[in-house]
């Protein structure tokens, strides 16, 4: 089998990580396979597009990696690829089926379709249009919406996620090919295009589940061949109750790589949302994805969204780059005050917030003051702080006496990593104190901040000089 896969998304809104998991198993069973992965724009339900929706899903892909061999913006062998542009197709396909009698148009007003469906309401029956389809219908001229004349029967089909899947005829029905506007439905277009375009496999979300059926009627009265069908069910929110939603924070893909995470980060993260390889692995490359992949280990049953879990993967792929790739990775997120810093400074900083860092936004509030004097107010907030239950127990005097005589002691260091962790440590001896007490001081002094890198670590990038005048800043606040 030659392998062709498509993501045929409608420019409808932004991206979410639903429609993304969609396109990485379609990107990731042709990268697999050595076949080609084609992005098609379903731009035919007017009313619902929004302007710049098809710019944005060219956007999020090639943001992600997700690089498609045939596209819009890019050409193919079966353009063009967005389905307004390939109105004669449908035309020509729409007059096979009504000249073998299997389309017909639609002779009714919406207000009599309606009156048909209060009718089946009120018999507490399914409502199927093919019980009111008209004996002698008028010629289709494009004005009236056009039917196909269903085939009810039963259907047994394999799912390559689901399994085997069996129906009745009672969920077919007389499902419209092409709209009184002289669009096509889905329905008639995706098969069309999948057909023209010798797609191997159909990689879609749950909610087409149900409409199969009336695929299988149509692919059979069009003469075409059914690929390989693979149904991937809902991302769910993060109690696992109901389908993901805005709600629920969902977020537009692109807002999560301006966050700074990396794309192999998301990629591994959407990859197993409901897929697994069999083994405890997590932390996937993604050449490993592209190996290991594989529909059949999809789960049927809907997966859970966990952004804390997206942060636990986000910093093990951080941890994963050497210093000068993740000092790449930083290029748009240092703080303004870091601009004419000394780039092997630079590096130094990032490679001291590497094992906190979750995602690259957090990179001004790390380092900051790496770059920039920690404010008084800040320094004095932060050591008469009533939450801090080791330094609220202190006096300034305390405080004042500890720092006096770190600052003492660091004069005569030549600030090597190994001198500051051995003066530092026989401190907590002489002055007899624990760390969370003497170290806090000594962090809040020279970084305004009641978290920082590996503080031995921090003052010897930070330097002698910068480390002894912040103490001397922070013993004046204390005497006021």
């Amino acid at each position: 089998m030659i392998v062709r896969t498509r993501f045929a998304p409608s420019p409808t809104g932004y991206m979410h990580v639903g429609g993304i998991r969609t396109a990485l198993f379609a990107w990731l069973v042709a990268r697999q396979n050595s076949g080609s992965f084609i992005l098609r724009l379903e731009d035919t339900d007017k009313a619902r597009e929004i302007a710049g929706s098809d710019q944005h899903i060219i956007d999020c892909l090639n943001a992600l990696g997700i690089a498609y061999d045939e596209g819009p913006d890019i050409g193919g062998e079966f353009a063009p690829y967005r389905q307004s542009e390939r109105l004669s197709h449908y035309q020509e396909w729409a007059k096979q089926l009504i000249d073998s009698g299997r389309a017909y148009a639609d002779p009714y007003t919406p207000e009599e379709v309606d009156a048909f469906r209060k009718e089946a309401r009120n018999k507490k029956q399914p409502f199927l249009y093919r019980n009111h389809r008209p004996e002698n219908p008028p010629v289709w001229d494009g004005s009236q919406p056009l039917r196909f004349k269903s085939d009810p029967k039963n259907y047994t089909w394999h799912d390559e996620v689901m399994g085997d899947i069996s129906t009745g005829p009672e969920v077919i029905d007389d499902i419209i090919l092409i709209k009184s506007d002289g669009y096509p439905t889905y329905n008639f277009a995706h098969i069309v295009d999948d057909a023209e375009m010798n797609i191997s496999h159909i990689i879609r979300g749950q909610e087409f589940l149900s409409s199969t059926p009336n695929y299988l009627n149509l692919y059979e009265a069009l003469g075409i061949a059914r690929p390989l069908l693979a149904t991937v069910p809902h991302i769910l929110g993060p109690d696992g109750n109901k389908k993901l939603g805005k709600r629920d924070g969902a977020k537009d893909m692109l807002d999560y790589v301006k966050e700074g995470y990396l794309p192999a980060t998301l990629l591994n993260f959407i990859a197993t949302m409901g897929w697994n390889d069999g083994t405890e692995q997590e932390v996937f490359s993604v050449e490993e994805l592209i190996e290991k992949f594989s529909l059949n280990r999809v789960q049927r049953s809907g997966a859970r969204f966990d952004e804390r879990r997206l942060q636990w993967l986000s910093g093990a792929h951080i941890r994963s780059l050497d210093v000068y790739s993740l000092y790449d990775a930083l290029t748009n997120y240092w703080p303004k005050s870091s601009h004419g810093a000394p780039e092997a400074y630079k590096r130094q900083v990032a490679s001291l917030i590497q094992e906190r860092l979750k995602y690259f936004t957090e990179v001004p509030m790390l380092t900051e003051f790496f770059f920039s004097e920690p404010q008084d107010k800040a320094v004095s907030a932060l050591l008469h702080d009533p939450k801090n239950k080791q330094l609220k127990k202190l006096t300034d005097e305390a405080m004042h006496a500890m720092l006096t005589t770190a600052k003492k002691s660091l004069e005569d260091s030549d600030f090597s990593l190994t001198d500051i962790d051995t003066r530092l440590n026989a401190l907590l001896t002489e002055l007899d104190t624990k760390p969370g007490i003497l170290f806090s001081l000594i962090r809040i002094a020279i970084s305004g901040s009641p978290a920082s890198p590996a503080l031995f670590d921090t003052l010897a990038v930070l330097g002698k000089e910068k480390t002894l005048t912040r103490l001397t800043q922070a013993l004046k606040i204390l005497a006021r």
